[in-house]
């Protein structure tokens, strides 16, 4: 087993969690509420500053300063999620949770928060040249759709999670194409031109155990380039058009054998002739180069006997 592969199937250090948030708009209507009660203590103790002692009037002051930079501070923890987006919440470097929640929400004012989109993606590869299970070289490319699943594994497992979906869906296509061949000599071998739903079947499992450590979901993967490398390409054509001929021979001999034995049959029911084995071959012989010929047969009369 790979490295990568050995890496998804342990443990993750970190899974995504709820963070501890509230609705944005309760918060944002009581840090309002508190600035404006701390402007209006300021300037209170502002106005009662020449009938009051001083003492009350610096405690006004002071206690309206106080009362605006909490409420500042409350405010400092409103964020919005937009959707397709998470904000993975942090409280001096420890993970608190994730926020999916839609619209304005708050948290504590101290944490930090990282935006993260939980959008479909598409990641296509670059044209690679490889070798196949018969040691050909052919070029394929593949495209994979695929999303963030667990936000804190694509935080904190992976470095970078989108190079590293890049980088293993490169790793998991180049593998595929060297287990299976591009077309198989035996009818019953998968083949990567000839089953092409089952190969990315086993593309799909393949990228899953690959980049499930960085919390991402494969949802569908496709080839989009496939085919011989230019150096060989002119050989298998012709391998393949050989191939197409004999099929095609295979069938018209089977069809045309099948006539020669109706027609023999019918021809015995209804006794419209008595044939013998040499006149039975010899029809079978003009019947099989009129049925298998490539071109019209042009007609023969005798005017003798067969024996003649």
């Amino acid at each position: 087993m790979s490295e990568a592969m050995a890496t998804a199937t342990s443990r993750p250090r970190v899974q995504e969690r709820p963070a501890a948030d509230i609705a944005g708009g309760t918060a944002l209507t009581v840090g309002l509420v508190g600035l404006l009660a701390g402007v209006g203590t300021v300037a209170a103790g502002a106005v009662t500053s020449s009938h009051v002692a001083g003492g009350v009037t610096a405690a006004l002051i002071a206690g309206g300063i106080l009362i605006g930079l909490a409420s500042l501070v409350v405010l400092s923890g409103l964020c919005t999620v937009a959707p397709g987006e998470a904000q993975v919440v942090q409280l001096f470097g420890r993970y608190r949770g994730t926020i999916r929640t839609e619209g304005l929400r708050w948290v504590n004012p101290f944490t930090s928060q990282e935006k993260l989109s939980t959008r479909v993606r598409n990641h296509e590869t670059p044209v690679m040249k490889v070798n196949d299970a018969y040691g050909n070289p052919i070029e394929l490319a593949a495209v994979v759709v695929w999303r963030v699943e667990d936000t804190a594994q694509a935080m904190f497992e992976v470095e970078d999670f989108q190079e590293f979906v890049a980088t293993q869906t490169e790793a998991a296509v180049r593998h595929i194409a060297i287990e299976y061949p591009y077309d198989a000599h035996d009818e019953d071998a998968l083949s990567l031109r000839g089953n092409a739903e089952e190969i990315t079947e086993k593309l799909a499992e393949e990228l899953h155990e690959r980049v499930e450590a960085a919390g991402v979901r494969i949802i569908e993967s496709r080839f989009t380039h496939l085919a011989y490398a230019p150096e060989i390409a002119s050989a298998m054509l012709q391998r393949q058009q050989a191939g197409a001929v004999v099929a095609a021979r295979k069938m018209i001999v089977e069809g045309a054998v099948g006539m020669v034995e109706m027609a023999l049959e019918r021809i015995t029911e209804q006794d419209i002739v008595e044939l013998d084995d040499e006149r039975k071959a010899a029809m079978v012989s003009n019947l099989m180069v009129v049925l298998c010929g490539d071109r019209a047969a042009q007609p023969v009369l005798n005017t003798g006997t067969l024996y003649q």
